[in-house]
């Protein structure tokens, strides 16, 4: 993650690397199905016929929808407002599954701009067979310069390539 001074250029990457050669063997995977995304829907605020309408059958919002939904949508990319820059303050769940090779390990690599401090834990997923399921968590804490848009990064690397 870095600091860079271009507001746009923090919008234009995107969800993860494409390598169109790559894509029929994916590594690892954020799974998401149809309740999943009611729940952040109605995190958002919607319900009623909005909501019925978009999911296309007859969802409602439950107690289980509520803010902290919108935040750990099980997606590649996070994203934090803040209402103070001197008190960032931040916590993601996001669970992957091993599509890879049977037995792998991938180490998070992080990169943070200046202020942030931005941990994984657990650091390290271990996969013993296709198909298992690994969650974490990313704590982002701490401070950036006022009306300053920042980018970070978390890479899960297998050290394959």
């Amino acid at each position: 993650m870095s600091a860079n001074t271009s507001h746009n250029a923090k919008f234009a990457y995107g969800v993860g690397l494409i390598n169109p050669s790559r894509a029929p063997y994916p590594s690892l995977v954020y799974d998401l199905d149809g309740k999943d995304y009611v729940y952040f829907l109605c995190s958002q605020g919607y319900n009623g016929k909005l909501l019925e309408t978009i999911a296309r059958d007859k969802s409602s919002c439950s107690s289980k929808s509520n803010k902290e939904t919108a935040n750990n949508l099980n997606y590649p990319s996070f994203s934090l407002s803040i209402k103070d820059p001197k008190f960032v303050n931040g916590v993601f769940h996001r669970t992957v599954t091993n599509f890879g090779s049977l037995n792998s390990t991938y180490s998070a690599k992080v990169v943070a701009p200046s202020g942030l401090k931005i941990s994984v834990n657990p650091s390290v997923l271990s996969f013993t067979s296709l198909r298992q399921k690994k969650s974490f968590v990313v704590i982002v804490k701490g401070s950036i310069e006022k009306s300053n848009i920042v980018s970070a990064s978390l890479v899960w690397d297998d050290d394959a390539f």
